[in-house]
């Protein structure tokens, strides 16, 4: 297995202008000489931190770590009073990567990739396959109504308790309907009260359901009342609008993948993302190799571990 690398300070960073009025933070860490690698981060909407440089073995990756539209120290942020997010949709965040991997003069590199991050890779390396060295992919998902219709109801069935609270934020007349729609709609309510609960319920609702993962603790970044209202409003934007994906898409289009190797790596005890689509993409996908850690769930030290054992297997990558 892999530790965590020493603590490193950007060796570049800057804003890049993507269109619409964004701007995307990016930075880059380890050797100009090395292997080249762009990491994804979760959500939708978490950002990058400090703690994913050290993911990368400094002697041997040239790192890309950048913050989503909307996210991290992107801007506008997509929490801001009246943010738009018309023009925040999988197609862009897609083509904001060809034009930070344009504008970094990087010819082709490693998808790096965690949660919402990997499906976001994956829609990537299916529409700039030539672009894309090879896959680490963790916490496997693929942006399906099936896997969101789990995470925001038929989880309920795991957590009653829990779920009642999350459910009970909601108006009344919309509970039995698409929940991360109607959070979408609070969160974007001109009374930051309505705005301000949803965010938390919203947050209290995302560490429940990645609570079964051993070692877990509260996730301390929701305590940020700027970053839960960021997170929950792209959340929620994302997984009502379907991910902007056709149902299916990724699974679909994995003949496009045949040609680039890939890790996936999935905890047994994933209650958030059962092993089902990590299961279904590697079938469909002969050059990858499916890690299961049956004492993982939505991350955790060996989660970690094996995302840096695996990036390491590619400090060679051609």
């Amino acid at each position: 297995m892999g530790e965590r690398y020493p603590a490193v300070e950007p060796d570049e960073h800057g804003m890049l202008e993507v269109g619409d009025g964004q701007e995307l933070y990016w930075e880059i860490v380890g050797n100009p000489a090395g292997v080249p690698a762009v990491f994804l981060h979760g959500g939708p909407g978490s950002g990058c931190t400090a703690g994913t440089r050290r993911y990368f073995d400094p002697q041997a990756f040239r790192a890309v770590l950048f913050d989503q539209r909307g996210a991290g120290r992107s801007r506008p942020l997509a929490g801001d009073v009246g943010a738009d997010l018309s023009t925040n949709t999988t197609a862009h965040l897609v083509e904001d990567m060809e034009r930070l991997r344009d504008h970094l003069g990087i010819e082709r590199w490693v998808v790096v990739g965690v949660s919402w991050g990997v499906t976001l890779g994956l829609v990537y390396a299916q529409r700039h396959p030539d672009r894309v060295r090879s896959m680490v992919l963790a916490g496997v998902t693929a942006g399906t109504k099936r896997e969101i219709d789990w995470i925001t109801q038929d989880m309920g069935r795991v957590f009653p308790q829990q779920w009642e609270r999350f459910v009970s934020c909601v108006p009344e007349r919309e509970r039995g309907g698409d929940l991360c729609a109607a959070y979408a709609a609070m969160l974007a309510d001109d009374d930051p009260q309505v705005r301000e609960r949803a965010a938390r319920e919203w947050c209290a609702w995302e560490d429940t359901h990645v609570s079964l993962m051993p070692g877990w603790a509260p996730n301390p970044r929701y305590a940020d009342a700027t970053f839960r209202l960021t997170f929950a409003r792209l959340v929620t934007h994302y997984w009502s609008n379907g991910c902007f994906l056709d149902d299916d898409e990724i699974l679909h289009n994995m003949h496009l993948l045949e040609e680039i190797p890939a890790v996936l790596i999935h905890g047994r005890y994933d209650i958030s993302g059962p092993l089902e689509t990590a299961w279904r993409l590697h079938r469909a996908w002969p050059s990858s190799t499916l890690v299961v850690l049956d004492d993982a769930g939505h991350g955790g030290e060996t989660f970690l571990d094996q995302l840096i054992a695996s990036l390491d297997s590619l400090r060679t990558s051609s």
